[in-house]
């Protein structure tokens, strides 16, 4: 009987402890809620992306001016990139590895073909935040990609992309695979 009433006590202790304590942590959460969230700062390096250069650097502006929850910097001197930016004479792909992270080739074929290198980039870039092509779309769709036509310059993404990227890194865990992915996006 002691035994019983002791533990009863105990346990009685620890739930009023308990809820004291989850009250406190509750009414904080309310501040911490209103903090603004800093933003995941992705790398790049754009040192392979020869004549693109300059396209890479805007796509990554623009990525930057468009959403909150991510940031994409040039990486520093002598360290690894999150994004790696390559030049090739094949057609523009993506190969993301998690969310976040992966290799994007701003293909000479399709810059051949008269598509706009600023667009080009943004779009690829949006394949590394997570986001897959839409075809065919529009070209108030950045990631309608090719099927917009060459006459199509917008290298802004809708309402709609920027949202998802939102999503993507607001609260996600880094590392993090994309759905869907892990494969090459060719677009």
């Amino acid at each position: 009987m002691h035994v019983r009433m002791l533990t009863g006590g105990i346990v009685t202790a620890c739930l009023v402890s308990l809820s004291l304590t989850a009250g406190q942590a509750a009414a904080a959460a309310p501040r911490a809620a209103d903090a603004p969230l800093a933003a995941r700062v992705l790398t790049y390096d754009a040192s392979g992306s020869a004549e693109f250069k300059s396209a890479v650097n805007r796509g990554a502006a623009i990525w930057n001016e468009s959403v909150d929850a991510v940031e994409l910097r040039p990486v520093a001197a002598g360290q690894r990139a999150n994004i790696r930016v390559l030049a090739d004479n094949g057609w523009p792909r993506a190969l993301p590895t998690t969310l976040g992270n992966g290799t994007v080739y701003i293909g000479r074929q399709a810059v051949d073909q008269g598509y706009d290198t600023i667009r080009i980039s943004s779009h690829e870039l949006g394949h590394i935040l997570g986001l897959p092509d839409r075809k065919p779309g529009p070209c108030s769709s950045l990631m309608s990609g090719s099927t917009a036509g060459i006459s199509c310059t917008n290298p802004y993404p809708n309402a709609a992309e920027k949202a998802e990227v939102e999503g993507n890194f607001g609260g996600v865990l880094a590392g993090r695979a994309p759905a869907g992915r892990a494969e090459v996006i060719v677009d």
